[in-house]
Parts: C-alpha cells; structure tokens; sequence
C-alpha cells in the first residue's frame, strides 16, 4: 500500500562510528599535532597514566553529548549482520541521473500523485550542513564546493535514520534520489539498511542538464550552482556514478528513462517503469 509524502528529516543524533574518523582525517589537515610526552616510569608513572586516559575519555564523551539536544553527535553502532529491512519489508527505488537531469521534478510528481516518500541525498547532507552546531557541516561544505562525493558514512547514517523515522509513521514506498552515487555506497546500503527494488536512470545530455543547472542558479541559492561546480559534478557522476548504474543493469534492476522530453512525457515513462516492476 502507498503511503503520504514527508518531509525530509535530519534532525537526530546520527549513528556511524566511522564519520567521526573521516572527520578526525579532514581536521588533521588543518592543525599540527604536538608529539606526547614521555610516558612516566613506575607504580605512581602507571596511575597517573590510568587517570589520564580516563580524563581523555571523559573529554570525549563530553564532547559528543550535551546536556541538551545533541549536536550531529554520531555514536558507534555494532555491524550489523543483516539489514536494518528484510526483503519485502519496504520498497526502494533508486532515483539516478547526471546534475539536472530532472530526477527531482519527477520525484515530486511520484510523491504528489502515488505518495511516495522521497529523501534526497543532497538536501540531507546540506541539512546537516546548515544545522547549527554541526559538527560536519564544514566537512560536507567543502566536499560539496568541490564538487565531490561526501564520504559515504555520512550519507548512509543520514538516509537509514531518515527510512527509520519514516517507517515508524508507516511509510514503505521510499524513492532515495542522487543515491547511491558510488559502489562502496551501493554495496553499503544493501548490505545494512535495504536492498533496493530498481534503479531509475534518467538519461539527459550534459548540454541540456548545463542549460538547466545554470537556470536554477539564478534562484536557487546553492553554492555548486555555477560553472565551475558543475563540470567538476559532471565529471564526478561519469567516473564514479555510472559504474553503479552499469553494475544494476547487469542484473536486470535498472530502467533508463529519456529525460531529454517535456515533464510530462518523462513522467508517463516513469509510470510505465513502476508498473513494469509491479509498483
């Protein structure tokens, strides 16, 4: 059964020990670190050793929780040995596309007219971006400006606590546009949260997704909304993106749709795409 549209969540604790690595890595390259000092000798050089890594630990924790609302904290969590959702559990649709093919026009049609939860990748990471107190938010700013992919901790702990939150509302039908945009994300997702149903690629030539991209700039407000971003994302979706779609293909979970038409031509492609896979 369909379920209503909601809004694109992110506002608790994330929860991928992995992150606070990738985030130690982007830091690391900013400060200089100071060599410890020798370690103190006998029975009082081993207490004193015992209180201070206690005293460490204590700072970290401290430092990841806050009396109040926590802060982008992301706690460790135990690998999981199946996903977070059987087969058969919900369904998810990969939505895929170079910059400005259009999958978010589509998305909301689906939303609108077979109520679908749409979560997209980048309005979650640029969410966590603009939360205050983030402690990633600069990380995933400069991945963005550069026109790269955010490490996939990041973004895999983001859309699992956002399927989660949904599911508990009793959502089922989820479409995750602009994911996954690599093979370690694919392979991620699958393997922790959910195997997807199909992927749906929306095919669009680089000049019309330019002409695009350069239109919405004008009102859209986003930092890779120019030139110079854009190239660079175009890059980035052939030479990691595509690998991806080509590895669905090859087991029959792929449906290529022209997006090089009027909106409503490519969303009558679209319906026939679900309903070909029983949606």
């Amino acid at each position: 059964m369909l379920v209503r549209s909601s809004r694109i969540v992110g506002g608790r604790p994330l929860r991928v020990s992995a992150v606070q690595s990738a985030f130690r890595r982007f830091n690391s390259s900013k400060s200089s670190s100071t060599p410890p000092p020798p370690p103190p000798k006998g029975a009082r050089g081993k207490l004193l050793l015992t209180i201070g890594a206690l005293a460490i630990g204590t700072t970290i924790v401290s430092s990841i929780y806050t009396k109040g609302e926590p802060k982008s904290a992301i706690e460790p969590e135990p690998v999981k040995a199946t996903p977070a959702f059987p087969e058969g559990k919900v369904n998810v649709i990969f939505v895929l596309g170079g910059p400005g093919s259009g999958k978010g026009t589509q998305s909301a049609l689906l939303v609108k007219d077979h109520g679908f939860v749409h979560l997209s990748a980048g309005d979650l990471l640029r969410a966590e971006q603009a939360r205050e107190g983030s402690k990633y938010g600069e990380l995933i700013a400069q991945y963005i400006r550069d026109g790269l992919i955010v490490p996939q901790e990041v973004t895999v702990a983001l859309l699992e606590q956002a399927i989660k939150e949904e599911y508990s509302k009793g959502a089922t039908n989820f479409l995750i546009d602009g994911f996954p945009r690599k093979m370690d994300q694919a392979h991620t997702f699958e393997d922790t949260i959910a195997k997807s149903k199909f992927t749906l690629f929306f095919e669009c030539p680089e000049a019309v997704m330019l002409d695009r991209l350069l239109e919405r700039g004008k009102t859209s407000g986003r930092a890779d909304d120019n030139v110079e971003s854009i190239k660079k994302r175009f890059r980035t979706f052939i030479d990691t993106s595509m690998p991806v779609v080509d590895y669905f293909d090859k087991q029959g979970r792929v449906v290529k749709v022209n997006c090089n038409q009027p909106v409503d031509e490519v969303y009558d492609q679209v319906k026939e795409a679900l309903k070909s896979k029983g949606i």
